[in-house]
This record gives structure tokens, C-alpha cells and sequence, in this order.
């Protein structure tokens, strides 16, 4: 029988958990030391007027915090709707491989149907094939896109 997961929208309560969480997420998928300072800013901004991102944390059937995602969103001009891109997810590792991530992106999935989402979409590092597995078995798909940057002071 699989652990009963409450999946809600974080709270500024919350912002703790979600930096500590962001920050273990970002040495994992990429191997990158995050400032927490940095990732606190970034998360407060979720809960600032206009948010932006939107953060669900997981509770155990304990109560305690042990995942979160969070959506950011992007304006389709050709579609006049918007598509909702998972810009976070980490699952604290002793509740991995409980199908966590599937009851988690199946909330999202719902979450986008109600908003009238186009997709739900994300990116992920080309070296980090864990959650690439997961993703594709939760219905996950390689788009046709090359994800390019540019920082905006270079010439």
C-alpha cells in the first residue's frame, strides 16, 4: 500500500523547506553549489505580487515537507494561451521510488487542464538520466526545441 502524500500550495510558512529543497536540487540535477541566498530571493518572489512561480510542497502522512515543484508560465502568442513549464521539482531521497513523482506530476497535469494550459513542459539536464527516465515514464516526450542562451551583457 502506498504512503497517503498531501500535495498543497506552499505558503511563506514554506520558503525554508523550498530553498533548502532548491538547493539539494541544484547539486543533484546539475552538480551546481546554489548561494541560498540567491535561491531565497528566487523563491520569495513566488509569493510577491504579481508571483512569479507558483510552489506546491508535499507532506508526509507524518506532516512533514519531504517535495516541492513549482510552475512558471509563458505567453503563447501563436496560441493566445500559456504554457506551463515545471521549473523545479526535488523529492527528498528517503521518499524516493514510492511513486511520488507520478502523484506529483499528476497534479500538475490537473493543475494545467483547469488553467487551460497548452502543455506542461520542462527541461532537464541532458546528463542527469534519472529524472529523465522518470519523466518519460510518467508520459514525458523529447520536444523538438534546443534550448540556446546568451547572457544579455555579452556581445
Amino acid at each position: 500500500m502506498k504512503a497517503r502524500y498531501k500535495i498543497r500550495l506552499a505558503a511563506p510558512g514554506d520558503i525554508e523547506s523550498l530553498v533548502a529543497f532548491t538547493v539539494h536540487e541544484a547539486q543533484e540535477s546539475q552538480g551546481l553549489s546554489a548561494c541560498a541566498s540567491d535561491v531565497r530571493r528566487g523563491v520569495q518572489a513566488a509569493f510577491e505580487v504579481p508571483p512569479r512561480a507558483t510552489y506546491w510542497v508535499v507532506e508526509s502522512p507524518g506532516g512533514e515537507l519531504v517535495a516541492s515543484t513549482s510552475i512558471i508560465t509563458e505567453w503563447s502568442d501563436f496560441h493566445g494561451a500559456e504554457y506551463w513549464w515545471v521549473q523545479s521539482l526535488y523529492i527528498v531521497p528517503g521518499h524516493r521510488g514510492k511513486g511520488l513523482i507520478e502523484q506529483v506530476l499528476a497534479h500538475l497535469s490537473r493543475e494545467a487542464v483547469a488553467a487551460n494550459a497548452l502543455d506542461l513542459r520542462l527541461y532537464v539536464h541532458h546528463a542527469n538520466e534519472r529524472a529523465i527516465h522518470a519523466y518519460e515514464r510518467c508520459g514525458f516526450v523529447a520536444a523538438p526545441y534546443m534550448i540556446m542562451q546568451k547572457a544579455p551583457h555579452a556581445s
